[in-house]
């Protein structure tokens, strides 16, 4: 029997590079995964994915920007550190996605394991100003990770889906060769960044 794996665009498309986990799933809208697979653009609905984390998946796959100090439109993926739900946890900004908090709050929210999380992260070049409140579209760079974050899905998922704890990797030198165990709670731990 298959896995069930969600693959979960995150991200504000009014933030600039912030809008890559859904330009990526817009992307796999026009050349589907595999079945099993459920792609969805959550955007920065922190609440909304951390109950579809609650829902029996096998293994989640967020998309998202996340500064890591690589040049900009590198693609990372990331072995995500799931809570055990212990800790209270803080509910979600309604208009921001902090994907350390969606997790902890799936944990707290759940009676049971999360899915395993895997991030795959792309490295922006333009990160929201603070004085603009909107700065929409992806730089140069980043746009050009689109496309090889949608092959890099096609070419992971079929293993995941057989396997969700497969070892997974990126193909490009610049790239990961290893999902890299990090957590998502703050840029000194490599994880993905407050929205």
């Amino acid at each position: 029997m298959s896995a069930r794996v969600l693959v979960a665009g995150v991200g504000n498309i009014f933030l600039a590079d912030d809008s890559f986990g859904p330009e990526v799933i817009r992307a796999l809208e026009r050349r589907p995964l595999p079945p099993g697979a459920r792609v969805r653009d959550f955007g920065i609905r922190g609440l909304d994915l951390a109950y579809a984390l609650l829902d029996g998946y096998d293994l989640a796959v967020l998309v998202d920007a996340a500064e890591r100090g690589h040049p900009p439109g590198t693609l990372s993926l990331i072995e995500a550190e799931v809570p055990d739900g212990t800790r209270a946890a803080a509910p979600p900004e309604a208009h921001g996605m902090d994907p350390a908090t969606v997790l902890a709050l799936a944990a707290h929210l759940g009676d049971g394991p999360l899915p395993r999380v895997l991030v795959l992260a792309c490295e922006p070049r333009d990160r929201p100003d603070p004085d603009r409140d909107i700065a929409p579209g992806l730089s140069t760079p980043v746009r050009e990770a689109v496309g090889r974050a949608a092959d890099a899905l096609h070419r992971l998922l079929p293993v995941l889906l057989a396997d969700p704890g497969a070892t997974a990797s990126l193909s490009r030198p610049e790239e990961s060769a290893h999902p890299s165990p990090a957590g998502l709670t703050s840029p000194a731990a490599g994880g993905a960044q407050d929205r």
